[in-house]
Order: structure tokens, then sequence, then C-alpha cells
């Protein structure tokens, strides 16, 4: 085994997306490589699909209120801690607050990967960031005061499993929704249960229907929601394995809903997005592939009659999903391979650390590179 180890914590199946590749290349490399999770959706199901090995500190999950929010972080901080002290980790790696206070309290180092601005986060920033030895974020990212820790790279979170180096996709897994090759819509509803998404406004009942009278006359309309549709909208459920959903965002002509995360994909896989959301025109990510890119379209929650005039408006565009697909050539040949960035930073970290610090230009070298 070479010399330094890590320990990497799973909160999320993104989470487990974005960190796949580098794991499976450190340990290809022969370096120690601890996986620690929680359970959380599906996020066990695909470990244990890719043989991963992995311990599970949180089995038993939690409820989504703020108590048992800031009840979980001390549980985890407490089993990672205990964790550590046996196997000995020199880097913690995650996208969670249990890192680096683990950290701190071992005397390792905490690399944070995020990629919300502070104002979106507060109660994470608050918690986190302080103690975090590096926070690896996207250049569109502001971090406010904590911005000195930031190792900026111009990429995006979700381009590791997303980019064509790493992503697929498969017409076949699909073949239920498409019905023939018929056109399909997604309609995202969100629980909007995590720390930062109390008190924000989302899609409802009633707006849901009425976009499925409109899209109805173009394709197919699916519902993916993290909870229970109402009678009137069970027969629209997506019954789709969760584990290809992103062979399913890509093939559909349009993603609508309030999860910000989704639309991001959607924009890195081509398929036009909009935004229903109180998140929308504040997140520095969203608002570059909006405005730079015009991959996506942010729309407040209060204004559902311009949501439907924007989805009425991209329906009219002849061949859209092509358009939406050149426009995704464009972004691709602008952005690094995230996965490749976060390998080499990690492998070489202190002086991949060092080097940012002294030369972020560097990081342009990976545009064209590969393993």
């Amino acid at each position: 085994m070479k010399e330094k180890r890590f320990l990497f914590y799973l909160g999320h199946p993104a989470h487990y997306h974005m960190f796949r590749g580098t794991i499976c290349y450190l340990r290809a490399e022969n370096y120690h490589v601890d996986v620690l999770i929680k359970s959380k959706d599906i996020l066990e199901d695909l470990l244990k699909k890719d043989n991963f090995r992995y311990t599970n500190i949180l089995p038993e999950g939690r409820k989504n209120n703020k108590f048992h929010i800031f009840y979980g972080l001390l549980k985890r901080i407490w089993r990672i801690y205990r964790f550590c002290l046996k196997n000995k980790p020199d880097i913690l790696i995650g996208s969670e607050p249990s890192i680096p206070y683990v950290a701190k309290l071992i005397r390792k180092t905490s690399i944070i990967f995020v990629e919300d601005d502070t104002h979106i986060i507060p109660y994470f920033a608050k918690i986190a960031y302080p103690f975090a030895t590096h926070i690896i974020s996207p250049k569109t990212c502001d971090l406010g005061k904590w911005n000195y820790k930031k190792v900026s790279y111009d990429g995006y979170q979700k381009l590791p499993y997303l980019h064509p180096n790493h992503f697929t996709p498969d017409e076949s897994k699909v073949s239920c929704l498409r019905r023939g090759n018929g056109r399909y819509f997604l309609i995202r509803v969100s629980k909007l249960s995590a720390h930062h998404d109390f008190g924000v406004g989302g899609i409802s009942e009633e707006i849901i229907l009425n976009l499925i009278t409109i899209l109805s006359e173009h394709g197919k309309v699916y519902i993916s929601s993290e909870d229970k549709l109402g009678e009137r909208l069970k027969t629209f459920e997506l019954n789709f394995n969760i584990a290809d959903i992103h062979h399913a965002l890509y093939f559909a002509d349009m993603l609508i809903g309030d999860s910000q995360s989704m639309s991001v994909e959607a924009s890195l896989l081509g398929t036009p997005s909009i935004r229903f959301s109180d998140f929308a025109g504040k997140i520095g990510v969203l608002e570059e592939l909006e405005h730079k890119y015009r991959m996506t379209f942010g729309i407040p929650s209060d204004d559902p009659d311009l949501l439907y005039l924007k989805v009425k408006e991209l329906l009219s565009i002849p061949n859209l999903k092509a358009d939406f697909l050149e426009r995704k050539e464009v972004l691709l040949k602008e952005k690094i391979d995230s996965f490749i960035f976060f390998t080499w930073f990690l492998e070489n970290f202190p002086k991949s650390q060092k080097i940012m610090q002294i030369e972020p230009e560097y990081q342009l070298r990976f545009l064209d590179f590969k393993f």
C-alpha cells in the first residue's frame, strides 16, 4: 500500500456518483481508501451493485426535521471519529459537515466539495467551513468570507459522472418510457427537506396538472417524486429503475421541477430544464448554465403563468432536443473533466494545492487530458 490514506464519506447518492471514479482510481493505484456512508435513498443499493467496499455508520437513517438533522450530525461525527481512531486516515473527503469536525479532532486534513453558494447553504457553511482545510468548488460558486479556503475549478461537480468520458446514454434502458420512439417529458418534485430547503416554495399538484395538460399534446409525461403522489397524479408516476435515471434524463425532451440538482444534471446531458423554485436566480452554477449556456431557466414559485409560457416557448422550438445537444457541446468544450481534476488534486495533495494557489490556470491542462 502507498503511504497516503484516504477516507471518503458519502451522504447522498450524488456523492457516490461524484467520487466513484476517483475512489476506483486511487484503489487501483494501491492507496488505502476507506468509504463510509449513511442510509440515504438508494445510496447503499448503488454501492452493493458495484461491489464496493464500504462501512455504513448510520444504517438507521434519520427523520427530516431540524432536531433530527442536528442530532444525526452529532451521531455521524462520533461514529466517524471512532472509525478514524482505528483506521488512521490522512485526508478526509466529502460534501458533509461532519468531515471537517472529525479531521480537526484527529489533526488531519479535510477537503470539502461543494457547488452551492454560501448564502444558499448558510447553516452548512457556518458549521463546516470554519474547520475545513480546503473547499473545492466551481469557479462560479461564491463562498463569501470563506473564499480564501476555496480551490476553484472551471467545471461542475456533476461532470465526473455525466461527462461523455464517463457516461454513455443507453436508449434500451428507456424503451419503456418512449413507447416506440415517442417524445416524453419529466416532472421532478423534490421533498425539500434539506436544512437549506425549509421555507422554500416549489411545485404544487395544481401546477403539475396544468403542466400535464400542456405537455400531453406533445408526448408522454412522467412524474418523479420524492414524496407520495396524490390520486390524480399516480397515473403519471415514473415507475423506473432509479439507478438508470440519468439515461431517462438524457433522452427526455424536457425536465420541469423544483430540483436544482437535477436541473444541473439535465443541462450537462443536453436536456432543457425549467426550475420552478424560490432558488431561481440565486445559485451561481445554475445562473451560469442559464445565462451563459442557455441550458436551463429559473422561474420564481410565485409566477406559475410565466412557467406555463416558458414551457410553451420551448415546445415551439423546432428540433428542441437537437438544439440543446448543440448548446451542451459548446459547454463541454469550455469546461474541464472534473473527475480528472478531482483525482489529480487528491492524489498529488498537498503539492496540487500549492500549484493551484500559485497557478490557478494549471487546471486548463485537463481540458483534453485523459488518464
